[in-house]
C-alpha cells in the first residue's frame, strides 16, 4: 500500500517534470533565435529577456519534485554514503521535518498571496514595452511548492521503509547519471576480461 503510493506521487512528480522539460527547448529556440537577430539582422527583440526569464522560472518551480524524486538535488554526502541505510534514513527523516518542510511549507503559503495578487491585477511585465504577462508564472510558485511537499511526504515514506528494512525502496529510473553509466560501463568490460 505504502509502496504504491510513492510509486503514485513519483509517477505525478515525472509527469510534470518530463511536461515542464519541454521549457528548456523552448529556452534554447528562444535565445538561439534572439542572439541571430540581435547579432546578425541587429534588430534585438524587446520580449526574449521575458521569456527567458519566465522559462527558467517555471523550469526551476515545476521541476523541483521531480529532482527530488531522482534524488538529484545536491547533498554534501561524503559521510552520508558511508552509513548504514537505516542511519541514512533517520538523518533524511529528522533533516525533513527540521528544514525541508517548515521551508516549502512557508514558500507554498507565501506563494500564495504573491501569486492571487499577481492573478487578481493580471499583471504584466515592466521590463520590456511588451508587457509581457508574469502572473502565470506567480501561480508556479505555490503550485510547484505544492509539489515539492507532496514528493517530500513520499521521501518520508521511503525513509519509514528504510528504517523498517535497512534499505532503500527502488526508485522510477527514466534517466541515468553518466557517471553511473559510465562505471557500469568500465565494470562490464572489467568482467569480459576476466
Amino acid at each position: 500500500m505504502v509502496d504504491r503510493l510513492i510509486y503514485s506521487i513519483d509517477l505525478l512528480s515525472k509527469m510534470v517534470g518530463h511536461a515542464f522539460a519541454w521549457c528548456i527547448m523552448i529556452l534554447t529556440f528562444g535565445t538561439s533565435y534572439e542572439v541571430f537577430v540581435r547579432y546578425v539582422l541587429n534588430d534585438p527583440t524587446s520580449w526574449a529577456f521575458d521569456m527567458s526569464y519566465l522559462m527558467y522560472g517555471a523550469l526551476f518551480f515545476m521541476a523541483g519534485a521531480y529532482t527530488l524524486s531522482r534524488n538529484g538535488h545536491v547533498r554534501g554526502d561524503f559521510i552520508y554514503r558511508t552509513w548504514q541505510p537505516r542511519t541514512q534514513a533517520i538523518v533524511e527523516l529528522a533533516l525533513y521535518v527540521l528544514f525541508f518542510f517548515p521551508g516549502v511549507l512557508a514558500l507554498v503559503y507565501a506563494g500564495w498571496g504573491y501569486a492571487w495578487d499577481s492573478a487578481r491585477i493580471l499583471e504584466v511585465s515592466v521590463n520590456s514595452p511588451v508587457g509581457v504577462p508574469i502572473w502565470p508564472m506567480k501561480v508556479l510558485i505555490p503550485v510547484g511548492g505544492a509539489l515539492l511537499a507532496l514528493q517530500g511526504f513520499a521521501e518520508m515514506l521511503r525513509c519509514f521503509l528504510c528504517i523498517r528494512d535497512n534499505q532503500w525502496p527502488q526508485r522510477l529510473h527514466d534517466v541515468e547519471e553518466l557517471e553511473t553509466v559510465l562505471r557500469h560501463a568500465t565494470e562490464g568490460k572489467s568482467e569480459g576480461t576476466k
